[in-house]
């Protein structure tokens, strides 16, 4: 699948991205409102939804948690199509090959793998990309590499 459009969900806002034949082609962080609206824009019959799942270690949590689980279903919901829940514990495997790997590590290794942001004047594979859209982009990646 190289036609991916991948969120990082988060209760009140997300990450995402649209990664298509390993490029970036749109990214941003919205409020969850404007990003259900830039879902249906991006949303196609061929088109994957991979959404960063919530995962439990045992610890407790707290009402954000719970908030973001239900934002997933409602991602999951609207897209209408096919979708690909992503554990956070995947992508780090698979971009840093160690499940300790930080945000950092995972954007370094985004870097590595699709080339630098590079500048304004100039702007690189990555350019524009921030905060919540890094992890986006991890999930991409990941979906877009491994199979289910």
């Amino acid at each position: 699948m190289t036609d991916i459009f991948a969120v990082d969900p988060g209760p009140e806002e997300s990450g995402w991205v649209l990664y298509q034949n390993g490029r970036v082609f749109a990214s941003g962080v919205s409020d969850n409102d404007t990003l259900m609206r830039v879902l249906h824009q991006y949303r196609n019959d061929s088109r994957l939804l991979a959404v960063e799942m919530i995962a439990s270690y045992g610890m407790p949590v707290g009402r954000e948690v719970f908030e973001t689980c239900v934002f997933i279903g409602r991602l999951i919901e609207a897209w209408a199509g096919k979708f690909r829940k992503v554990y956070r514990q995947d992508v780090k495997l698979h971009l840093c090959k160690s499940n300790k790997a930080k945000d950092g590590n995972i954007r370094q290794a985004l870097i590595d793998k699709l080339g630098p942001q590079g500048t304004k004047k100039y702007p690189g594979p990555t350019y524009g990309i921030k905060s919540h859209a890094w992890a986006a982009l991890g999930v991409a990646v990941t979906a877009a590499e491994t199979e289910v």
